[in-house]
C-alpha cells in the first residue's frame, strides 16, 4: 500500500500518532536506563535491536524511495525483527531554510538523478512534492505504521557521504561544524518530535573524528548539546558518541560526563572489521589471537561503561553481505559471540541496499546492505537467521549469572537436546537448554543431573549422569576463549557441530598461529539468561 501524504501533513502526523500509540502501545513509554539497561516506564528490560536507514547523503532523502513503497521498506524491518530504526539526517536539513523546505522533486533535479525521480513517482508519488523536512517526517510516520521505534541520529551536517576525518564534518570547528548551529539544529529535531511517541531517542552526532578531537571540548561540547536535547523533549533518550570515530571513551575512566539528567543517557559504539588493527587483519593473523584482541580493545575503550553501570548502544555493526569476505566473516563470528555475551542494544549497517548518489557514484550498490539494490530482497538469509537470535534479551535487571546458554556465534544457534538424553543438536535459543557452569568446569542442565560429556573424535558429544570424569569438565581455551575442551582419556578434543548441527568433539583447531584456518565450528560462548522469556520487545 503506498503512503498518502497531505500538505497537512507534519500537524496530522503528529495527531495520529499520539492517538495511535496511546490505543496500541505494549510497554509504557517513554523509555529511560537503570544501570546499564534500557527500560519502559514499568523498569522492564527493553533490548534496542535496530537497522539503521540513511537520509544523510546529497538528496537528504530516505534511501530506496525510488525502488519500494516506504511502507513496503518499514514492513520489511519489522518482520525481519527488528524494533527499532537508527534513522541518520543531516544537520543543514533543519537549519538551513532552503534546503529543508525544497521539494524532494527539486532535491534530485538539482543533482541530475532524474530515474530516481522516475521510480519515486513509480512507488512514492505523493513524496516529490513534499519538502525534504516533510519527507524525513513521513519516513518517520511509516515505521510507526509499522510497529518500529525510531532513533534520530545527526550523522552529518553538509548532506553526503561519511565519514572522512579531512570531510570538515569530523568535529567542533571543522569548516560544516558550527557548535551554535549543532546545539540549535539538535534543539529543533527534539522539538519536532516532542509528543511523537515512536521517536525514542536522539544521538547527538555520529563517529566524532579528525585532527580537532579532544577529550576537553568532548566534555564541554557534548554536554552542551545533550543537555538542549533534553531541555526540548525530556522524553528522549540522549545517545552519545566517543573519540575516534566512535571507538573510544577512555577519557571516561577517570571523569564521568556530569548532566542535569541521569536516566536518559546511553553510549554508544561503533565496531568494524577494520576497526580492530586495520584492514585485513583478520586473513592475516590468527583468527583467536585477533579475536581476543578485538575483545580487549572493546572493554578497555567502551565495554567498560557497562561494568560502571551505563548502557552501552553498538550503533554500527556490519558485514559485507556476499560471505565471500574472509576479513568480515571471521570478525562477525568474534563480535556475534562478543555481543550475544554482553546482551548489548545494537543497531546494524544497514538496511540500504543502494544509494541514489554517494561519492558522485548514481545507484552505487552497499555491500553491507541488508536488502539487495532494489530494496526486493534478501541478500544474505542465513546472515539474517544469525543475527535474529541477538533480537531477544538474554538478561534483564536481575543478577542472575549462573544460568548459561551454549551459543554458536556462527550460527546464531544454541546447544538443545532432542530427547531426554539426547542427542544435543543446534537449536533455536528460544527454545533451549539452560545450564549451570559448575565450579568443576561441567556443564550441568538446570534442573536434572545430567552433564555434558565427550566422546572421542568425530562423536557426538553425549549426555551422561556420572560427571566426575575428565571427559565431563569443559575449559574455555585459545586466545579467544571460544573454544571448549574436554579430555577423553590423554586426548584433547573441542566441542564442534557437523554438516547436520549435531553437537560433536573433534580435534582442536587453529588455535594459535595458522591465518588461513579458520575455527568458526568450534567457536562457542557461555552467555548468561537470566531473562525469563527471552521474547522481543515490540511496540
Amino acid at each position: 500500500m503506498k503512503l498518502l501524504v497531505s500538505h497537512f501533513f507534519p500537524a496530522f502526523f503528529l495527531l495520529f500518532l499520539a492517538i495511535q500509540f496511546q490505543c496500541s502501545k505494549a510497554l509504557v513509554l517513554p523509555l529511560s536506563t537503570s544501570s546499564r539497561w534500557i527500560v519502559d516506564g514499568d523498569g522492564q528490560r527493553v533490548k534496542l535491536a535496530c537497522v539503521n536507514w540513511a537520509a544523510h547523503l546529497e538528496p537528504s532523502v530516505a534511501e530506496g524511495l525510488s525502488k519500494q513503497p516506504v511502507d513496503s521498506i518499514s514492513k520489511w524491518i519489522s518482520s525481519a525483527g527488528f524494533n527499532c530504526v537508527r534513522f541518520t539526517w543531516p544537520l543543514f536539513l533543519i537549519t538551513d531554510g532552503s534546503l529543508g523546505s525544497k521539494t524532494v522533486e527539486q532535491s534530485f533535479r538539482e543533482l541530475g538523478l532524474y530515474e530516481s525521480i522516475a521510480g519515486i513517482h513509480e512507488n512514492n508519488p505523493p513524496f516529490l512534492n513534499l519538502s525534504l523536512l516533510d519527507a524525513f517526517q513521513a519516513v518517520v510516520a511509516s515505521l510507526a505504521r509499522n510497529g518500529l521505534w525510531v532513533i534520530l541520529d545527526n550523522h552529518i551536517s553538509k548532506p553526503g557521504w561519511c565519514c572522512d576525518d579531512n570531510d570538515g564534518n569530523g568535529f567542533f570547528g571543522d569548516r560544516y561544524f558550527d557548535l551554535g548551529l549543532w546545539v540549535k539544529g539538535l534543539k529543533r529535531m527534539a522539538t519536532m518530535f516532542r509528543g511523537v511517541p515512536n521517536v525514542i531517542a536522539m544521538s547527538l552526532r555520529n563517529e566524532l573524528r579528525g585532527r580537532r578531537q579532544s577529550a576537553q571540548n568532548w566534555f564541554r561540547y557534548m554536554q552542551e548539546g545533550a543537555e538542549a536535547v533534553h531541555a526540548a523533549n525530556p522524553d528522549l533518550l540522549v545517545i552519545v558518541s566517543g573519540l575516534h570515530h566512535d571507538r573510544n571513551f577512555d577519557f571516561l575512566i577517570d571523569q564521568p560526563l556530569n548532566l542535569t539528567f541521569s536516566r536518559n543517557l546511553v553510549f554508544e559504539l561503533h565496531w568494524y572489521s577494520s576497526s580492530t588493527g586495520g584492514r585485513r587483519i583478520w586473513s592475516n593473523r590468527n583468527a583467536n589471537e585477533v579475536c581476543r584482541s578485538m575483545a580487549d580493545e572493546i572493554m578497555s575503550r567502551a565495554g567498560f561503561l557497562l561494568e560502571m553501570g551505563n548502557p552501552l548502544f553498538v550503533s554500527e555493526f556490519g558485514g559485507d553481505q556476499s560471505g565471500n569476505s574472509v576479513d568480515d566473516n571471521r570478525y562477525l563470528n568474534c563480535f556475534i559471540g562478543l555481543a550475544a555475551e554482553l546482551d548489548m542494544d545494537w543497531a546494524i549497517w544497514t538496511v540500504v541496499g543502494s544509494y541514489y548518489l554517494r561519492q558522485g557514484m548514481v545507484g552505487a550498490s552497499e555491500p553491507y546492505g541488508l536488502l539487495n539494490t532494489n530494496f526486493s530482497d534478501i541478500r544474505n538469509r542465513e546472515f539474517l537467521q544469525r543475527i535474529s537470535s541477538l533480537q531477544t534479551a538474554f538478561q534483564d535487571s536481575s543478577d542472575d549469572n549462573g544460568h548459561k546458554l551454549i551459543f554458536h556465534p556462527q550460527t546464531g544457534l544454541c546447544v538443545q537436546r532432542k530427547a531426554n538424553m539426547g542427542p544435543l543438536q543446534l537449536g533455536l535459543c528460544a527454545d533451549s537448554d539452560v545450564w549451570i557452569y559448575t565450579p568443576r568446569k561441567t556443564l550441568v542442565i538446570e534442573g536434572t543431573y545430567f552433564c555434558l560429556q565427550a566422546t572421542g573424535i568425530d562423536e557426538p558429544a553425549k549426555l551422561g549422569i556420572i560427571c566426575t570424569d575428565s571427559n565431563s569438565r569443559w575449559d574455555a581455551i585459545s586466545a579467544s576463549e571460544m573454544h571448549l575442551s574436554s579430555k577423553v582419556g590423554d586426548q584433547t578434543v573441542c566441542m564442534d557441530v557437523d554438516s547436520s548441527k549435531t553437537i560433536i568433539t573433534d580435534k582442536c583447531k587453529c588455535l594459535s598461529g595458522d591465518s588461513s584456518c579458520d575455527p568458526a565450528s568450534q567457536w562457542f560462548r557461555l552467555i548468561t539468561k537470566s531473562s525469563p522469556s527471552m521474547k522481543k520487545t515490540r511496540l
